[in-house]
């Protein structure tokens, strides 16, 4: 049987008010009594009344979350970050992928309205003016990896370019001078971001190679495929660089499949290391995101902005990104 507030208060030591401000998120309380408060609701297995609570307060302690994709370590790493933030604050989410178009992007905004106290946003090439357009400009949002620009919103993003310019640098310490690259969607936020950088590091020292930009699509099939290219290529490069880890796996099943050894005589890097990255054969060298802490800086400024009404004043911030070196990358053959 579910406990009532008073006993949770009476269990923490504090007031009826004191607990309510922590399961409403409605006021300020000391960090060390919200989790006292956490902890005896969790022990008394008290469950706020929601519905009461959404007639008191307009709210529907639901957050709504756009993705671009649901496949993959990296989007669960993702939701993971965002539901331990959502639990630990009394929320639900409510979960949709765009598949990349516009117009599902749009469709899905538009279902949510109404039915979410704030949103995140993760599309490749969504921009403010399309949030404009589809939501109130009252409700909270939060866009992830998005290349958004003013104040209209909040923003999480990672150091795309730093992340690939130490990748490139790495390769290049290595003695790889012919070091092409598997890029995602030509639209594609990260992907641009990414290339970019590498693109100013190797002309900077005389080394690029248009024909060693190979299109991907950020899927383990696409990697494979795109290795197969640069394989074909009349000068092989030494270095593979994929803009994620997914396409790193294809471009390693690839090497294998074509007798080619890694790093001996190609060495591979990746972009988010994954869970997965260390367990691979050779172990994959990778640019680490802090995934999981994007999704959950993500959910805290939505909630803040939640409790300011959207009064609040908006922030951007860029999330580091460190080179983690494994067995996949070698000096140059």
């Amino acid at each position: 049987m579910a406990s009532t507030i008073r006993e949770v208060a009476r269990e923490a030591g504090v007031s009826v008010a004191t607990v309510s401000r922590v399961m409403n998120n409605s006021g300020p309380v000391n960090d060390a009594t919200r989790q006292r408060i956490l902890k005896a609701a969790t022990t008394l297995n008290y469950v706020p009344n929601s519905a009461a609570r959404s007639l008191i307060m307009a709210r529907t302690s639901t957050i709504g979350v756009l993705l671009p994709d649901m496949y993959g370590e990296f989007f669960s790493e993702v939701i993971r970050g965002v539901d331990l933030m959502a639990r630990q604050r009394g929320y639900h989410l409510l979960v949709s992928s765009s598949h990349y178009e516009r117009q599902d992007i749009d469709a899905a905004m538009r279902a949510m309205r109404g039915r979410v106290d704030g949103l995140i946003v993760m599309s490749p090439d969504l921009n403010a003016e399309s949030l404009e357009q589809n939501l109130p400009s009252t409700l909270p949002a939060v866009l992830l990896n998005c290349a958004a620009h003013g104040s209209a919103f909040d923003l999480v993003g990672i150091d795309n370019r730093g992340g690939a310019a130490a990748m490139v640098r790495h390769l290049q310490k290595l003695g790889h001078r012919r070091i092409a690259v598997i890029k995602g969607a030509p639209r594609n936020f990260d992907s641009h971001e990414r290339l970019e950088s590498y693109r100013e590091l190797l002309r900077g020292v005389g080394s690029y190679v248009p024909e060693y930009e190979v299109g991907g699509a950020f899927t383990e099939q696409s990697g494979y495929e795109a290795t197969r290219r640069i394989l074909a290529l009349p000068e092989r490069p030494t270095a593979i660089f994929a803009f994620n880890d997914a396409m790193a796996v294809g471009a390693l099943s690839a090497l294998q499949e074509a007798g080619i050894r890694v790093p001996e005589q190609m060495s591979v890097g990746g972009f988010d290391d994954i869970p997965m990255a260390r367990y691979l054969n050779p172990p994959l060298t990778s640019v680490n995101v802090p995934i999981s802490e994007i999704g959950a800086e993500a959910m805290a400024r939505l909630l803040e902005a939640v409790r300011l009404h959207n009064t609040h004043t908006r922030s951007q911030r860029t999330l580091k990104t460190t080179l983690v070196v494994r067995r996949s990358t070698g000096p140059a053959a």
